[in-house]
């Protein structure tokens, strides 16, 4: 059973608003666990490069809060409940595991990459899933976490290029 929406006059039809809740809540549990991931690199990385990478991936972090909230609140917005727990994250996010025995800079960055990708994609899809239930300012959130998400990639994957 679905959860019943909270009264709104946003002129977006109830069913509508139920599918991109959904959708919206999916990408808040996909988004809640890039953030701990980015801490968890963060707060573990060793090695040479170690201050630039604690640095860049606690600037990720940041960058991936704000996409938490906009989600979140865009969930509100429309009517839903926002699911942003750390369990509701665990439980439903789509990343792929997190390697919990790593140490190394290029370890770190090889996770962090893979995440930021994995999100990225999902983001993608969630951008053409919003635009075919019709709803464009949320097709327009995805598009500013998409391409921000890819400005983050980019940052964390020129650490593995020579």
């Amino acid at each position: 059973m679905l959860p019943k929406l909270h009264p709104t006059k946003i002129d977006i039809p109830e069913n509508a608003r139920t599918a991109l809740v959904g959708l919206l809540n999916a990408r808040l549990a996909d988004a809640v666990d890039l953030a701990t991931r980015m801490k968890q690199a963060h707060w573990n990385v060793r090695g040479p490069n170690f201050i630039a990478l604690h640095e860049l991936f606690d600037t990720v972090h940041g960058a991936v809060l704000v996409h938490v909230d906009d989600i979140a609140e865009r969930v509100t917005a429309l009517g839903g409940t926002a699911q942003g727990t750390a369990a509701t994250a665990a439980a439903e996010s789509t990343l792929p595991p997190w390697p919990a025995d790593i140490l190394d800079g290029a370890d770190h960055v090889e996770a962090v990459s893979t995440s930021l990708a994995c999100f990225g994609q999902a983001v993608r899809e969630a951008i053409a899933e919003a635009g075919e239930i019709g709803d464009a300012d949320t097709e327009d959130l995805f598009t500013g976490v998409s391409r921000d998400i890819d400005k983050n990639l980019w940052l964390v994957e020129a650490h593995a290029q020579a």
